[in-house]
């Protein structure tokens, strides 16, 4: 199960987080944790993972406090390191160049002083299928990020690189995959606890 973090002023401020220090969760998105929580009471869940930044680790709290269970923190599904990016707004990022190679060719992208898309995904997807060698036949929660979690999405649906963008990923919604039991599976995407429109992370960071 992965589920992506909560609201925080980056996101209703159209603004690149990244690993910006100290981004943690706005009221709404404290409230999206706190429901999060209380719509899996009945869920068995192993274990639970999230990225090293705050945002996640709050947002992932209420449930590990629920479950009695620690949280593990894991880098592999930490946010994408946009370099020089970090911390603008998407309007100015959307006048630079690079902009539309992430937009139409992310396999070739490369964040100035930061990560290319294609090692995200690949550090992603590793990490993943390390956390799920370790609980076979168990239900598992991964907090991470809008665009990592996209990236693994499409790993597991066979979709190109290119096209991973085309998945939508609002904030504290879930996705779930099947690993472990015959052929990987997404068996839903952008579950959400209310009503609100999915969007992709270059429309609110």
């Amino acid at each position: 199960m992965l589920i992506r973090h909560g609201d925080n002023e980056y996101t209703s401020q159209g603004k690149l987080a990244g690993w910006t220090p100290g981004v943690h969760l706005n009221q709404k998105g404290k409230e999206q944790a706190a429901k999060l929580a209380e719509y899996l009471d009945l869920t068995r869940i192993a274990a639970i993972y999230s990225s090293p930044l705050l945002r996640t680790i709050q947002t992932a709290k209420p449930l590990a406090k629920a479950k009695g269970l620690t949280i593990r923190k894991c880098s592999g599904v930490a946010e994408v390191r946009y370099g020089s990016w970090q911390g603008q707004t998407l309007k100015t990022l959307r006048r630079r160049k690079l902009w539309h190679t992430v937009q139409h060719r992310p396999s070739a992208a490369a964040f100035p002083n930061g990560e290319t898309i294609r090692h995200v995904q690949i550090r992603a997807v590793d990490a993943i299928e390390k956390v799920s060698a370790l609980h076979t036949k168990y239900t598992v929660v991964v907090f991470s990020h809008a665009d990592v979690i996209k990236m693994i999405l499409a790993h597991y649906l066979g979709m190109p690189l290119d096209l991973y963008h085309r998945i939508l990923i609002g904030t504290a919604s879930i996705s779930d995959l099947i690993l472990n039991i015959g052929k990987p599976m997404v068996i839903g995407t952008n579950r959400t606890l209310e009503e609100q429109r999915g969007r992709s992370i270059w429309d609110h960071a």
